[in-house]
């Protein structure tokens, strides 16, 4: 009985031994389809995007965002965190809803589902990454005058990068580091918390104002410089001394005359409203995001629709002066981009543009040979043709064989100095016999280059870096009257800019005029690609 019992436990030990073992069997297995099936559904996702198909395919498509190892779940934690934030740069959350993501990480189960997830993880990623570092929309499929380069990472080499760095470091780096950056940014949440406590108030509802006026429209006047922080609050209502120095800093804010009277210009602008503010300096950090590139230790900056010209140096103005920018008429308006100023020429030769020649002189010709007569005509060779033996008549805009040119002189249309980066578009900085323009507030008159109010101080600013005394060397070069090419022994970077929207140092920021309407068109683009003109607390 005893052996029978010995005999039955150990066949039942033995049964027991298969099952265990035949359960590890299915395990292994399973865990291998599961592994296959992951695999499988990650080259399958990632196959339609190079950039992507390559990436998994050097990694033997392990996962970077889905597996179970804590560098999987940092990656996951801090891009879940940074998208958490991305309303606060006015990026489009739609396209990358952390939200949303959770909700699919979690629903994803199978080995099938965690590879299609995992891929979905990576585009989104690179989605997040080109909009807060290069910006959201391509400025060049916007407006024809935004032919700035925009420089963006290969996707490649993005995901390569973040896979190899500290995730939350990686995400910290995409943000522009400029400080306009950053005040912007902080600029547009106080703003948003504003918007959503009902804006600036009541508009003024008078055409103008000034000091000595008093009744509502002074106390609506009174309430948006209150909420605009320009006046301290007050029970006044009457156009005192206070409201009127109120005026002045608004007007100095906001490009326009401080005379401290409330004109027509400046009711108008006071009467713009906190969201219009708002939109302004969201266009703004997306310019800033295509502009994320650095700009030189020593560069000129033109804001187009500030109307200035600056030298910078290690992140500080140096010099400053008026300017003139492009009409905003057809191709006249000045263009936005970025290039490198190589050299001066002083007493300059005004090679007419051959779209000023056909559009504007050659009708003239045409009824008159001796019109425009500070003009040269020249042949293919460089030969002065004389007027008398040409039938400008027989010529169109399309065949006309000349080109016209004026000779150095202080009546010379640019000037006795122009300042080169040579580029496509042919603009350039330049003197101008034309001072009266300087004058006015909004100075956009040009046929697309830039002239300068004061343009031999912007000349002795620039080659003061390389002889003892700039200003003897220019004059010296000017009284010869000849055609004179100043090389600049180390170069200087402009850029050619549009800021309707720019921050103050020591906060707060100053508003322009949108001349060409391409801010419009920009944030149009924006809400197009999902961006929201969001309100806090309202």
């Amino acid at each position: 009985m005893i052996g029978t019992r010995l005999k039955a436990n150990n066949l039942h030990n033995f049964v027991a031994a298969l099952a265990v073992l035949f359960a590890f069997s299915l395990s292994g297995a399973t865990a291998d389809a599961q592994v296959t099936a992951y695999k499988q559904a990650v080259a399958q996702a990632a196959s339609s995007d190079k950039a992507l198909a390559e990436f998994y395919k050097a990694r033997k498509y392990k996962s970077i965002w889905t597996g179970r190892t804590g560098k999987d779940g940092q990656r996951r934690k801090a891009f879940l965190a940074a998208l958490s934030k991305a309303a606060n740069h006015g990026l489009p959350i739609k396209r990358y809803d952390p939200a949303v993501i959770k909700a699919q990480l979690k629903a994803a189960k199978s080995g099938q589902d965690r590879g299609r997830m995992e891929v979905e993880m990576s585009r989104l990623f690179l989605q997040y990454a080109g909009d807060l570092r290069s910006g959201i929309v391509n400025p060049r499929k916007i407006d024809s005058g935004l032919v700035r380069s925009v420089q963006r990472w290969g996707r490649l080499e993005t995901l390569v990068a973040f896979e190899k760095s500290s995730p939350k470091g990686f995400f910290k780096k995409l943000v522009p580091s400029t400080p306009e950056y950053v005040r912007l940014m902080k600029e547009k949440l106080r703003l948003e918390k504003l918007v959503g406590r009902g804006g600036y108030g009541p508009k003024v509802g008078a055409a103008s104002l000034k000091a000595g006026s008093a009744g509502g429209h002074v106390v609506a006047l009174r309430n948006r410089l209150i909420a605009m922080g320009y006046l301290k609050r007050s029970a006044s209502q009457s156009y005192d001394a206070n409201m009127k120095k109120a005026v002045q800093l608004f007007q100095l804010d906001n490009g326009l005359p401080t005379d401290g009277q409330a004109g027509k210009a400046t009711i108008a602008e006071i009467n713009k409203p906190a969201a219009y503010r708002l939109q302004s300096i969201m266009v703004a950090m997306e310019r800033e995001r295509w502009f994320n590139r650095p700009r030189g230790k020593r560069h000129v900056l033109v804001n187009l629709t500030d109307f200035t010209a600056k030298i910078i140096d290690n992140d500080k103005v140096t010099f400053v002066t008026r300017s003139v920018v492009g009409k905003n008429v057809g191709d006249r308006r000045t263009p936005e981009f970025s290039d490198v100023m190589e050299f001066i020429i002083i007493n300059p030769t005004w090679n007419v543009p051959r779209s000023i020649a056909t559009k504007e002189y050659l009708p003239l010709l045409k009824r008159n040979p001796n019109a425009v007569s500070h003009l040269r005509v020249v042949d293919s060779r460089g030969r002065t043709v004389s007027r008398g033996a040409v039938n400008f008549s027989q010529y169109t805009a399309k065949t006309f064989p000349f080109n016209l040119k004026q000779p150095p002189s202080r009546g010379n249309a640019l000037g006795l100095v122009k300042f080169m980066f040579p580029n496509k578009y042919n603009i350039y900085l330049h003197d101008t016999p034309s001072k009266n323009l300087f004058a006015r507030n909004v100075r956009a008159f040009s046929h697309g280059c830039i002239r300068l109010q004061q343009p031999f101080d912007f000349a002795y600013a620039l080659l003061a870096k390389q002889v003892a005394n700039p200003q003897e060397f220019f004059h010296a070069k000017l009284k010869t009257g000849s055609e004179t090419r100043v090389d600049l022994k180390e170069p200087v970077p402009v850029h050619l800019i549009y800021r309707t929207a720019i921050s103050k140092p020591k906060g707060g920021v100053q508003f322009r005029r949108d001349v060409y309407g391409r801010d419009a068109k920009i944030f149009n683009a924006m809400l197009k690609a999902g961006v929201v003109l969001r309100s806090i607390g309202g």
